[in-house]
C-alpha cells in the first residue's frame, strides 16, 4: 500500500496544468491528543492519495497542522472525511484569499514531535487551556483600546511584507524566539493590560495564549482564524481593514495580498517590493525579498557567488552541495550579509 509520493514537483506539476482542474488552497490545525500519530499518519496519508489532496501536514500527540490543496470538485468528500475524525468534525478551514493551481506539488504528511516547534519542555504547560478567541468585528475594536498591547506572533520574514497598524512585530526568526521576548517585553503588565494576539491562520497564537496564561497573563485574546480569516470577514461584512499590505503564506505563493500598500523593500536595490523569492543555488535557496529588475540582473539569486554557480554544469551543483545541511541552518531567512538592504 502506498504511504509516500512516487511522483516528483516537476512531473505533478505537469499533470495539475494538463488537467487544468479547479483546485481550493486552504488550511486547519486543531489541538488534541492523538495515540499514535504515526497511524494517525498513515490513515489521513492513504485518504488523501485518493482524493488527490497535495500539502504539508504535520501530526503529532498535540494535534494536527495541515495546509493543503484540494480538487474544487472533491471538496465535499474531503470536508466528510474530515467530519467523520472526531476531533476534526467542523474544524473550521483557512480558505485561501488567492488561489493557486500549483500551490503545493506533493502530498507530504509528517510526523512531529509538535505541530507548532515552541522549544518548550514543561509537562505542566495545558496548550488546550487556550485564550479568548475574537473575531474581525471584536479585533478591530480591541485593538482601538489603549490598554491594549498588539502583538504579532509571526517571523520577521512575514511581518516585514504585512502587519496590522500598531502592533509589535519581534524582529525574530522563528515561534519559539518570540514566546520569551514577549513575555519579558511585558513582564510589569501581566495583570494590567490586555494581550491581543494574531499570526497567519491562528495556529501558533493558540498556543502561544495559553503559554501566556500558564505565565500569569490575566487577559489574552487571540484573533480567531488569524490575518485569513480575518481579510474574509473584512471583505464580506464591510468592516475597515486595519491590516497594512501582504500576508506570508507557507506555499509556492508565497503571500496573498491584503491591500495595496507595498511595505517592504528589495533587499538587493531597496525598491519597493514585496515579492519573496529563494535563491535559484540549490545549495543556498536563501528566503528573501527580489524585485523583477533584480530577478533578471541576478539571474534569480541572492549574491554574485550564487550567480557563479548555477553557471556550473548541473553534476558540479551537486558534488559542491555534498554535505551541506539544510539552508535554513546556514543562513537567517533574509538576513546574509549579501544582502544590501535587508531588513
Amino acid at each position: 500500500m502506498q504511504l509516500y509520493n512516487k511522483l516528483s514537483a516537476k512531473e505533478r506539476e505537469t499533470l495539475l496544468e494538463q488537467a487544468g482542474e479547479e483546485r481550493l488552497t486552504l488550511s486547519f490545525y486543531q489541538y488534541a491528543k492523538i495515540g499514535n500519530p504515526h497511524l494517525f499518519r498513515n490513515h489521513l496519508f492513504i485518504a488523501w492519495h485518493e482524493q488527490d489532496v497535495l500539502g504539508r501536514i504535520y501530526v503529532a500527540h498535540e494535534g494536527i497542522n495541515a495546509q493543503l490543496s484540494v480538487p474544487a470538485k472533491r471538496f465535499k468528500e474531503f470536508k466528510k472525511f474530515l467530519d467523520g475524525i472526531y476531533f476534526l468534525k467542523d474544524v473550521r478551514l483557512n480558505i485561501a484569499i488567492e488561489q493557486d493551481l500549483k500551490s503545493f506539488l506533493k502530498l507530504k504528511v509528517k510526523v512531529r514531535d509538535k505541530i507548532v516547534a515552541d522549544g518548550l519542555n514543561d509537562e505542566t504547560f495545558d496548550v488546550t487551556n487556550k485564550g479568548i478567541h475574537v473575531d474581525a468585528q471584536k479585533f478591530n475594536e480591541l485593538i482601538e483600546d489603549p490598554n491594549v498591547v498588539l502583538v504579532d506572533m509571526r517571523n520577521h520574514y512575514e511581518s516585514e511584507i504585512g502587519h496590522f497598524k500598531n502592533a509589535v512585530t519581534p524582529d525574530v526568526d522563528t515561534f519559539r524566539d518570540s514566546l520569551d521576548i514577549i513575555e519579558a517585553d511585558l513582564k510589569d503588565h501581566k495583570e494590567d493590560k490586555k494581550l491581543v494576539m494574531y499570526c497567519t491562520g491562528g495556529i501558533r497564537c493558540e498556543k502561544a495564549s495559553a503559554y501566556y496564561k500558564h505565565k500569569g497573563f490575566k487577559n489574552v485574546f487571540q484573533l480567531e482564524g488569524g490575518i485569513i480569516e480575518y481579510a474574509r470577514q473584512v471583505e464580506n461584512l464591510g468592516l475597515e481593514n486595519k491590516f497594512i499590505g501582504k500576508n506570508f503564506v507557507f506555499d509556492h505563493r508565497r503571500g496573498e495580498r491584503i491591500t495595496e500598500d507595498i511595505i517592504s523593500h528589495c533587499h538587493q536595490c531597496g525598491e519597493a517590493c514585496d515579492e519573496h523569492t529563494n535563491c535559484a543555488n540549490e545549495a543556498c535557496h536563501l528566503l528573501f525579498i527580489q524585485c523583477k529588475k533584480c530577478a533578471v540582473a541576478m539571474e534569480n539569486c541572492c549574491s554574485e557567488e550564487c550567480v557563479e554557480i548555477i553557471q556550473l554544469p548541473y553534476e558540479e551543483q551537486k558534488r559542491l552541495r555534498q554535505g551541506i545541511p539544510n539552508s535554513n541552518k546556514i543562513f537567517k531567512k533574509g538576513r546574509s550579509e549579501k544582502l544590501k538592504f535587508k531588513k
